[in-house]
């Protein structure tokens, strides 16, 4: 079985409940950056040890939380070692608006693990894109390099869409099975 651990950043909760259903998924660790941008003890040894690294972040501005690119710049001592050469990444975002610019933050995902020299997985599904498609479908926001979340700015955490979830749980399998192929 691979190590795979979902690194990431949550500033009202919503990116931590799509975060838990990835891991869910994936049957990952959990690995939360705190509001200062820092991880906890052991996490850098975490990420070292994984053969897949999951990013995940609200989109703010355009791009992911300051807190999150606090720990993507720290992870330049991995780079300039190549700690994460050739390990498995995937990512994910989430933010109020249908689209919010969340392009512009999976690119920056792909970016950070492209890298690292690492190996991105897309989402692997189709997107509900018919008149009959609600927030209840799989993938109704159609992301593809990445998975893609909406919480509106006054939804509760337990208000995220089950189709997000859902699909966010599968992106954590798919994660998970590439992780297991490329071990192998």
């Amino acid at each position: 079985m691979s190590k795979i651990v979902v690194v990431y950043h949550s500033g009202y909760g919503h990116t931590q409940r799509v975060a838990q259903s990835v891991a869910e998924g994936a049957g990952a660790e959990l690995l939360a950056i705190d509001a200062e941008g820092n991880l906890p003890e052991g996490g850098w040894e975490s990420l070292n040890a994984a053969d897949a690294i999951i990013f995940g972040t609200p989109t703010y501005m355009g791009g992911p939380s300051w807190q999150f690119k606090k720990f993507a710049d720290a992870s330049s001592k991995a780079w300039f070692t190549r700690a994460w050469q050739d390990k498995v990444f995937g990512g994910f975002t989430n933010s109020a608006s249908p689209v919010g610019d969340k392009g512009a933050t999976m690119i920056q995902l792909q970016t950070l693990a492209s890298q690292h020299g690492g190996i991105w997985v897309s989402l692997g599904q189709l997107p509900a894109n018919t008149k009959a498609a609600t927030h209840a479908d799989a993938n109704h926001l159609g992301g593809s390099v990445g998975l893609l979340v909406r919480s509106p700015s006054d939804a509760a955490v337990e208000e995220i869409p089950q189709g997000d979830l859902d699909t966010a749980k599968a992106y954590g399998q798919r994660v998970a099975t590439i992780a297991a192929r490329l071990r192998g």
